[in-house]
């Protein structure tokens, strides 16, 4: 009986069936294809967008900057031109006039004096 009870059962377990053409399991992603098309597009628009802006300040910048240049001209010729009126008020004095016209030689002379009807 000893001899019996050394004895080991083996218990044959069924054979699992190799299949070959058997692909490995793939885990899901948790973005789809469609998903990361939608966020790209969203994502290039957003940048497009954000170009567009840029670009309209940059315009509206070197807009500005033109208006402010044109801005000092106008100025300076304003400037200019009130200096010019009044030189031209001083020389046309008439005792300035009187003087230059005796010193090139000019004589007052009542009989030689038309009148003119004013209108």
């Amino acid at each position: 009986m000893a001899l019996n009870a050394r004895k080991e059962t083996y218990i044959q377990q069924p054979a699992v069936p190799h299949i070959p053409n058997q692909q490995p399991v793939r885990k899901k992603g948790l973005i789809t294809k469609g998903e990361k098309v939608l966020y790209l597009s969203f994502l290039a628009v957003f940048v497009m967008c954000a170009l567009l802006v840029l670009q309209n300040q940059a315009t509206i910048q070197a807009t500005t900057h033109e208006i402010q240049t044109i801005e000092n001209d106008i100025s300076e010729i304003q400037k200019q031109n009130t200096d010019l009126t009044v030189q031209v008020s001083e020389l046309s004095t008439y005792e300035r006039v009187w003087a230059k016209a005796k010193e090139l030689g000019l004589k007052l002379d009542e009989r030689n004096v038309k009148v003119v009807p004013g209108q």
